[in-house]
């Protein structure tokens, strides 16, 4: 799928705003909903840029987490749905069991084959904002087992955007940083109470 998804790409690049980034695209597993919340609580609704998540999620049972981060943050948060306009100031969550992927500036979900067992995974989300936003994005790696993502942070690196991840002192699990690390595709490590800080520089030019 991800092979088909490069090429079918094309040179459009829808831009939110005026400022140096239009998406953040988040990877989580174990521990990242503790990390989400802790990012979203310390950002301000003027936040300019959307922000996608993958977050793995049991496929038995409808998530909770739209409502659990909406209690926690200025921002809008919601369960991502097929065509939404990603705007800035918003957070879409990858439902259960669904791949959660952007195409020119709206969002799609997929019942496409696991990758690696995995739906959703962020690798294809990480995969289709590159090919959208090209240097306009950040991916962000937090806490989590295993290794998605680190596919993924390849595409943002090859188009021009930026990748964070979260630190391992900070991290409840490290194995998803640690991958990205790894793959020498991370431009900066940062602790988790810092991260928020750090979006707000990169996508806005000023300090928490």
């Amino acid at each position: 799928m991800m092979k088909q998804m490069a090429d079918n790409a094309n040179n459009y690049s829808p831009q939110l705003n005026d400022t140096a980034f239009d998406i953040v695209a988040v990877a989580a597993s174990a521990g990242g909903l503790n990390a989400v919340s802790e990012i979203l609580s310390t950002l301000p609704a003027t936040f300019s840029a959307a922000i996608a998540i993958v977050q793995h999620l049991s496929a038995r049972y409808p998530s909770v987490m739209a409502e659990i981060l909406n209690r926690k943050t200025a921002l809008k948060v919601k369960q991502a749905e097929e065509g939404d306009n990603l705007a800035p100031g918003t957070v879409y969550i990858s439902p259960p069991d669904r791949h959660l992927l952007v195409n020119e500036g709206t969002v799609s979900l997929s019942y496409a084959e696991s990758v690696r067992f995995l739906r959703p995974c962020a690798d294809l989300l990480f995969e289709s904002v590159a090919l959208n936003y090209k240097q306009r994005a950040i991916a962000l790696v937090l806490s989590g087992t295993g290794n998605d993502g680190s596919i993924g942070v390849g595409y943002i690196k090859k188009m021009g955007g930026t990748v964070i991840a979260q630190d391992k002192k900070t991290a409840e699990f490290f194995g998803m940083p640690s991958a990205a690390i790894q793959t020498g595709n991370v431009d900066l490590i940062v602790p988790l109470n810092e991260i928020s800080n750090v979006l707000m520089t990169l996508v806005m030019g000023m300090q928490l």
